[in-house]
């Protein structure tokens, strides 16, 4: 199956005071389009900074990043968030949903972005999806923390995005909150065919994963 997203001898380094130091060194991984793939690794290894270097919003010291055909290291920032438009989805740990904005309005936000037509109806067809569509209205200080981040997946899904980039998207749940939340999240990426790349430490989230990558002092073993 045809990779949608590499790493080719990926390294971060930064100045650091007491020198140069490795975040990340020699990164190499191939992702197929609709797989679902689990970045492991203790606090530190580097996990958070792997992602964010593959989803163009950060750029390597060395090597490159290939997103769906294109070579985000020769681009300037603008450049890659074109690149990222349409095609990249993000969940965070933190929802970082828009609090002045009620729980569809969030959804909507990037299919008015991206000038879309039939915004409204297309995210009340989201929000239904994940089970939420008798809380529309509300805002994100009105939700708990599992409402607030099916919120952040519907959105993550509102413009059908090839691939989807989670950072600990069940790190700030309780255990059954958590657990419900993967469950949506594996659903809607089987149902949208979304090629899943998520940061966890949970075993139990990386194991639904058709491949785990595990970092250690910022390389993969």
């Amino acid at each position: 199956m045809k990779a949608i997203l590499e790493a080719i001898n990926l390294s971060k380094t930064v100045t650091a005071p007491e020198g140069e130091l490795t975040i990340l060194g020699a990164i190499n991984l191939s992702i197929p389009a609709g797989s679902s793939v689990a970045i492991t690794g203790s606090s530190g290894s580097g996990k958070s900074t792997l992602l964010g270097l593959l989803a163009g919003l950060d750029t390597p010291s060395d090597g490159k990043v290939i997103l769906d055909g294109h070579d985000l290291s020769g681009m300037d920032e603008d450049g890659r968030a074109q690149c990222r438009a349409g095609r990249v989805g993000f969940v965070f740990q933190s929802f970082q949903l828009v609090h002045s904005l009620s729980a569809l309005e969030n959804i909507m936000l990037p299919m008015e972005l991206g000038d879309l037509a039939n915004a409204r109806e297309r995210s009340k067809e989201i929000l239904q999806q994940v089970g939420l569509s008798e809380r529309g209205s509300h805002y994100p200080s009105q939700l708990s923390g599992g409402e607030q981040q099916r919120v952040a997946i519907a959105r993550a899904y509102a413009l059908q995005p090839k691939i989807l980039f989670a950072d600990e998207p069940t790190g700030n749940l309780d255990q059954k909150t958590g657990s419900t939340i993967i469950d949506l999240l594996f659903d809607m990426n089987k149902h949208s065919q979304t090629t899943l790349v998520l940061v966890t430490h949970d075993t139990n989230l990386a194991s639904r994963c058709d491949v785990t990558y595990q970092l250690e002092a910022g390389r993969l073993i």
